[in-house]
């Protein structure tokens, strides 16, 4: 079985004042108008995993307005090991917080419970714009494999961060630097070495046949990748850097590079529907890693995924989702869009009445 969200209720968020869904594990399909609140949906789905959601809003950001009276998510998971509980909230002005089975958790557990990745409409421009969107876009693929990566990446941000301080304030005490430097060069090596083999997993399973084109992905600009290596490119930067005033060596510098394979062509020169494909192509592979790694897929978050997919994409889209046997939850404003999924769906219709959002289920 995969696991999957089986129930999601949500309370006080964005436009839903309250909305449950009662789930199955097959794809699930969101139409309605925009501003119906799907994306809310998808969102609040996203919450169930580390960090701060698809939209990296802040928990203020979230809460249904003008009551501003903070928000909730309460989610029943499905997994081979039995249900797991998720509840995540936030009150106002205060931090978000979180349960697993009733208990209080750290953010980072969450990806033990379940992997998660997503496509959203801002990341169309991926290929196209700079390099801290494709840093995080592949973050969140490493992430999907090893939750603790998360835990290096805030330690080597923590250490940067007070480097660049001392940088800024022109200090010159080596030691302080040398302390610093250390934390940065174990938590930097893990972390490309986490990117480095994550690549590989989805070079594996980088489907040639498949319907759409595949990725050649690699990771450029990187740091050295040893610890030790690391540190010594550190120290011996420090002059520059302190020019600077910022550090210039280090995976926070790396960039995901792409070239549609089949094309020898670099993502950034496709057209925006080949731009597209590509990135589905790629969480594909992802999913596919997953399903062989940890013995189950991710759940899948496509906001308006069929933009710039012709029907037979579409159709070949549905269909490898299908054969996943993962949980996807699709956007649209037309259920037509979705016509071909027939029963291997849930199908809800989504709209806005009196100021907040319902959900009805609807035939296929």
């Amino acid at each position: 079985m995969a696991v999957h969200v089986a129930s999601l209720t949500l309370s006080h968020f964005r436009s839903h004042l309250r909305t449950r869904l009662e789930l199955d594990g097959r794809v699930v399909v969101l139409s309605g108008a925009n501003g119906a609140g799907k994306t809310n949906i998808l969102e609040a789905v996203s919450l169930l995993s580390p960090g701060r959601g698809l939209r990296r809003a802040t928990p203020d950001e979230i809460a249904r307005q003008p009551q501003a009276l903070g928000w909730k998510l309460r989610a029943e998971i499905a997994t081979d090991g039995g249900p797991r509980q998720i509840e995540t909230w936030a009150a106002p002005g205060a931090a978000r917080q979180v349960q697993i089975d009733s208990k209080s958790a750290a953010q980072i557990a969450l990806g033990s419970v379940m992997a998660m990745l997503w496509l959203t409409p801002q990341m169309d421009r991926l290929w196209i714009e700079g390099a801290e969107g494709r840093r995080r876009f592949l973050d969140r693929i490493v992430l999907s494999f090893w939750p603790e990566h998360g835990s290096e990446v805030l330690a080597y941000d923590k250490a940067m961060r007070e480097r660049n301080r001392l940088l800024r304030e022109g200090v010159g005490d080596g030691a302080w630097y040398a302390a610093l430097e250390a934390q940065m060069a174990q938590a930097g090596a893990r972390i490309t070495a986490n990117r480095t083999e994550a690549l590989a997993l989805l070079a594996d399973h980088a489907r040639e046949d498949g319907p759409f084109p595949v990725a050649d992905l690699t990771l450029e600009g990187a740091a050295p990748d040893g610890a030790e290596d690391l540190a010594e490119a550190l120290a011996a930067g420090r002059r520059r850097d302190m020019a600077a005033g910022r550090s210039l060596t280090g995976p926070h510098r790396a960039d995901l590079g792409a070239i549609w394979a089949a094309k020898g062509m670099a993502a950034a020169q496709c057209s925006t529907g080949e731009q597209k494909a590509l990135l589905i192509s790629v969480v594909l592979a992802n999913a596919s890693a997953l399903a062989a790694e940890r013995g189950t897929p991710p759940v899948l978050l496509l906001d308006e995924v069929a933009a710039h997919l012709d029907a037979s994409r579409r159709a070949a889209l549905h269909d490898a989702l299908s054969a996943l046997g993962v949980q996807a939850f699709l956007t649209g404003t037309g259920a037509d869009l979705f016509s071909d999924l027939g029963p291997r769906a849930q199908h809800f219709r989504v709209t806005e009445r009196e100021g907040h959002s319902h959900l009805e289920e609807i035939s296929p």
